[in-house]
């Protein structure tokens, strides 16, 4: 293969009338290059473009609720020290045990040499893969969906032009390979595509529910990926999920946003990127395969930041909705559209970066807050159900980057289910304010001490969950 390059480059050199380089004769001595026969590609997973879209309307479902075995074993997973030896290392940069082999370090895990085997090795690694493939499934929709239902006209009068659709339809593309790789790891019960109900009207609100569905499937990933019994398993899907990383900035830059306004993106249980992803998929296939995850009840932000605004923090009840929490263009007037701003500081126009100088939100700003009852059924077929075991919230829990922070819930109304907080002003690092970006916003009754690792831990006392769009 080198040789036809080498060829190639000497029949453009003929060509510029240049002087012959002396030093390499061989250029211009043509030779047989060998190759390999061209490998078989696998195929990709069985796929189709959805055309049906909407809500539910079939019958009650036969089954409700999550997955569950016939024995629970306990109601929580109980807090517990480090596991013991977790601090008998001594981390000083030496070499503290033989070397396996040249240049290799002791330890580490499915360093052993054994063959990788890419498959479930627990019940914890299938339901956590068929959760990713649902992701998959419904992003691989979402994408081709946008492109079909707004015209071109719609497209370019957002500034997303030609070259921009292109790069949609290719992140579709994408969404095939994850579903095949994740319905190849899990096998025959692997979940199947289905319908989906999207909440967006234009292209504005397409382009900003795309980057909230990213940001909690790339999130949901990191969450469970460290926990995997199957290594090789989570080897792969890392490799798929930096993609999907990509994914969530590129809709950040169509929506005129700051494409990574953090210095660590967040992770969240497998239950949170359920509970989100859930209420968006309409029906699935009869013996779909189903899920062991919680759906929480539904946080609506009633002032949530709205991107499209000049001013986001103004915002109120401009959102389509619970749950993703993403906005609506529908109430904002022309000139208060920051697309139609004429300052380019003020400016939302899809861009490589923009640097607006009125932020989307702040520290110390009012956050108005309504939750919805549990008990309401969601998801495919209208069969999951919400659930929370929390009792009376009282704190909001922001999670962002590596931090869980809380803020006391104010004005609690348990009739009308409201209450008020205000946003943290706190930072991960110096100069890094650790509010910001699309980020996670739960209800809980406590205050329980989590990090990005055992963060599970908290989901016994949420008791509403949301997207909360800080920048």
């Amino acid at each position: 293969m080198i040789g036809n390059a080498l060829l190639q480059y000497a029949g453009l050199l003929a060509l510029s009338n240049l002087p012959p380089i002396q030093a390499i004769p061989f250029l211009y001595t043509p030779t047989t290059t060998f190759s390999a026969a061209e490998t078989v590609t696998p195929a990709v997973v069985s796929q189709m473009n959805v055309t049906s879209h909407g809500p539910f309307t079939g019958p009650p479902a036969m089954t409700t609720g999550a997955l569950t075995a016939s024995t629970i074993l306990a109601s929580e997973i109980p807090s517990a020290p480090p596991a013991p030896g977790s601090f008998n290392y001594t981390a000083d940069g030496k070499l503290h045990g033989p070397e396996p082999a040249p240049f290799t370090p002791n330890g580490g895990l499915g360093t052993n040499g054994s063959a990788p085997v890419y498959r479930p090795q627990s019940d914890y690694d299938y339901q956590s893969l068929a959760l990713a493939l649902y992701q998959e499934w419904i992003e691989l929709d979402l994408f081709h969906f946008g492109l079909k239902n707004f015209s071109t006209g719609q497209f370019q009068s957002n500034g997303v032009n030609a070259d921009d659709r292109f790069l949609i339809e290719y992140m579709a593309d994408q969404e095939v390979g994850h579903a095949t790789l994740l319905t190849n790891m899990l096998g025959p019960q692997a979940p199947r595509q289905c319908t989906y109900n999207y909440p967006v009207s234009n292209v504005r609100e397409f382009l900003d529910f795309n980057q909230k569905l990213t940001r909690w499937g790339e999130s949901g990933v990191y969450g469970f990926l460290p926990h995997l019994t199957s290594r090789p398993a989570a080897q792969l899907l890392l490799q798929s999920i930096a993609v999907e990383a990509r994914q969530q900035l590129i809709f950040r830059q169509l929506g005129g946003q700051f494409p990574m306004p953090v210095w660590h993106v967040p992770s969240i249980p497998q239950s949170w990127q359920w509970s989100l992803l859930a209420p968006y998929i309409s029906s699935c296939p009869a013996n779909q395969t189903r899920l062991i995850w919680q759906n929480f009840p539904s946080l609506n932000i009633l002032n949530q930041p709205n991107p499209a605004r000049i001013n986001a923090s103004n915002a109120f009840n401009e959102t389509t909705g619970g749950f993703a929490n993403s906005l609506s263009t529908a109430n904002i007037s022309s000139s208060q559209l920051c697309f139609n701003a004429t300052n380019q500081t003020l400016n939302c126009s899809p861009a490589i970066s923009r640097n607006r100088t009125i932020p989307l939100s702040y520290p110390g700003r009012q956050v108005f807050l309504h939750w919805d009852t549990p008990g309401k059924l969601i998801g495919p077929n209208n069969s999951y159900v919400t659930t929370t075991r929390a009792r009376v919230p009282r704190w909001a829990a922001w999670v962002s980057q590596l931090n869980v922070t809380y803020s006391p819930l104010l004005n609690i109304n348990l009739r009308n289910q409201t209450a008020f907080t205000f946003q943290p002003n706190v930072s991960t690092w110096d100069h890094d304010p650790a509010i910001n970006g699309t980020m996670f916003l739960a209800l809980t009754d406590a205050r329980i001490n989590v990090t990005p690792f055992n963060l599970s831990q908290i989901n016994p006392h949420v008791a509403a969950l949301g997207v909360y769009q800080a920048g």
